[in-house]
């Protein structure tokens, strides 16, 4: 047997028996991946997929609409990123390492247009994910040793992903700006003929027609 395919069953097998065996090593149980868009600027996620420290793929970690603004009223800001985001829409990725790799496709439907990223997580971004820090926590009134064990993802109109760690009572650490490329194929690569997930909802489509997208402001 090649050198090759030994390194593939390995990892093969350390895939399989990674959670039974402690092969992760995180302070908590699982990280969350969630994704978000500025106001009115919709997405549908065709797929967020996660490479761990470990090169263990996991895929579809989280896919469908990104967590966003949308008032009827039009008096959201889609310009630029908050200064504390929220974590987005997503799921906890389990049984995963801290994360080494980020690939999202994702639609952005104002354009409407279809994207993909490649986000790598640097080491200190890492260290910073299993770092106890006693932070007051002012949902119940009390000191914790608080984890950033959220990965939140913002998705913008250009192909622009901005990327930060957060806990859920301490502040965000800002990672990467990664400006994704277009998706020859087009939505859901090439399957739907052209046709995207969604229709833009009214709020958003009248957001767009009145000022434009604002694009530069991410």
């Amino acid at each position: 047997m090649n050198k090759l395919k030994v390194m593939l069953l390995l990892g093969a097998m350390l895939g399989l028996s990674g959670c039974a065996t402690g092969f992760n090593r995180l302070p908590y149980d699982a990280w969350y991946l969630g994704l978000g868009a500025p106001d009115f600027m919709e997405v549908w996620i065709e797929t967020a997929d996660a490479v761990d420290i470990h090169d263990r793929v996991f895929r579809r970690a989280m896919s469908g609409v990104a967590a966003i603004n949308t008032p009827k009223s039009l008096k959201g800001d889609p310009r630029g990123w908050p200064e504390r985001p929220g974590s987005g829409a997503g799921k906890h990725v389990r049984g995963a390492d801290l994360p080494r790799l980020i690939y999202v496709r994702w639609q952005s439907l104002v354009e409407p247009q279809t994207y993909e990223a490649y986000i790598p997580i640097p080491e200190n971004t890492q260290q910073a994910m299993i770092k106890g820090e006693k932070t007051y926590c002012q949902f119940d009134g009390k000191w914790i040793t608080g984890y950033r064990n959220v990965v939140t993802v913002g998705l913008a109109p250009g192909g622009i992903a901005r990327v930060w760690v957060m806990g859920p009572c301490l502040k965000p650490f800002d990672v990467a700006r990664v400006q994704g490329i277009v998706v020859k194929l087009g939505p859901d690569s090439g399957r739907s003929g052209g046709r995207y997930a969604l229709p833009l909802e009214p709020s958003s489509k009248a957001y767009i027609e009145k000022y434009g997208v604002p694009y530069g402001s991410w």
